[in-house]
This record gives C-alpha cells, structure tokens and sequence, in this order.
C-alpha cells in the first residue's frame, strides 16, 4: 500500500497577508502572531500523528514554526483550486489535506481520519465541515484530477458543493467532525476556549484581553 500522508496547505504568517478578517480588532502585526501561533499549532499535531509522510504545500518561506520532517513543497501561483490541486498531484494517496485554521485538531483526529482512507477502497473520501460553511479537511484513498473543479471556495456552500463534486466523481464520502474555522475575532476567542492550553490561546489571549497565560 502506498505511504498515508498528511498535506497542511498554508501561507506564510506575514502581517498583511494572513488573518485580514481579524483586523480589526487586530493590528495586521497581531493578526500574524495568531496564525503564526495557529500555523505552529497545527504542524505539531501533524508531526505527532502517524502518517508516514508529513508535507506542507507552503505559499512563503518556512519560519521558526515548522517541525522537523515536513517536506516543504511550493504552492503554485492562481486561484486556491488549482493550488489544492498541485499539491493533492504532488502527495498522491492515501492522505488527508487541512489548512493551518483549525489548530485545535489532534493527532487523535489526524489518525482517525487517516485510519479511514487508508483503510476504504479507491472510492473513499472523507470530508471535515467547518462551522462557516466551509471545509478543514479533506481525505482521499488516492488522488484524481477534478475533486476541486467548479467548487467556490470560502463561501458557506463550500463543504456542500465540495461533498457534491467528491459524489459525482463517483466516491463514497464520510463526514468527519465539524471543526470551528479562526477567520474573524469571535472565531479566535472560540477556539482559544476550546484548546485553552494552545499556543493559539496564548496569543489571542494577549492581543484580544492584554492578559497572559498564567
């Protein structure tokens, strides 16, 4: 069987080019500093889950927040499906594909979803719905050119239209948890409740209250 995989698919946590929606409250600087945080978060539950391969399709240059053994591989230039799809040609299958705004997701959730596709047939896909609409994973038992075509990203139908063009290329899709996305200042003070003890709640903590963990 081929090697499962993990791709994260993420952008370099520069301040004016990540996390706009959080600005304000935030300053361009401190909307950084969460994804930064959320970016770092999210590579270190991927390092601990059992996927054979760890590759991170990056748009940037990596930065102190990324673990040892990632393959780091280019984002191509144009629209984000076309992008997903570079780098869903590059991983191949089995693997699971999430983004750098759910830093709440464990290793735990990682082989589970992993457990899934690797163990399905050539028809599998998993889907993880986000609480806007949209989605923050995506599992396949092996690629095939298509899964992204005619889908419209960061609406609150991307998870539907996306489940829907997974079904007419004939897979057989399984929902997993729906995750809470970090776009806006509310979804930040949200996730940071849920995993307090995260260096996404350490942040957001300090830029949205002015307090510190303790």
């Amino acid at each position: 069987m081929n090697q499962t995989h993990v791709l994260v698919v993420a952008k370099e946590p520069v301040p004016g080019r990540v996390k706009t929606r959080l600005c304000p409250p935030l300053s361009p600087a401190q909307a950084a500093s969460v994804a930064a945080a959320a970016l770092a978060d999210t590579l270190e539950a991927v390092a601990r889950c059992g996927a054979d391969r760890r590759i991170l399709a990056l748009a940037g240059r990596p930065g102190p927040w990324l673990p040892a053994g990632f393959e780091v591989v280019p984002q191509v230039r144009g629209p984000l499906g076309l992008r997903l799809a570079a780098a869903w040609s590059h991983a191949g299958g089995p693997g699971v594909q999430i983004g750098m705004d759910t830093p709440q997701v464990t290793p735990s959730m990682l082989d589970a979803a992993l457990g899934l596709v690797a163990g399905g047939d050539s028809r599998t896909a998993v889907l993880g719905p986000a609480e806007d609409g949209g989605w923050w994973a995506l599992g396949l038992r092996r690629w095939r050119r298509g899964v992204f075509h005619g889908v419209p990203m960061s609406t609150a139908q991307t998870a539907a239209r996306q489940r829907d063009r997974l079904r007419a290329l004939g897979l057989a899709v399984t929902d997993l948890p729906v995750l809470r996305d970090v776009d806006t200042a509310d979804d930040a003070v949200a996730v940071a409740a849920a995993v307090p003890s995260s260096r996404t709640a350490d942040v957001v903590r300090s830029v949205l209250t002015g307090t510190q963990s303790g």
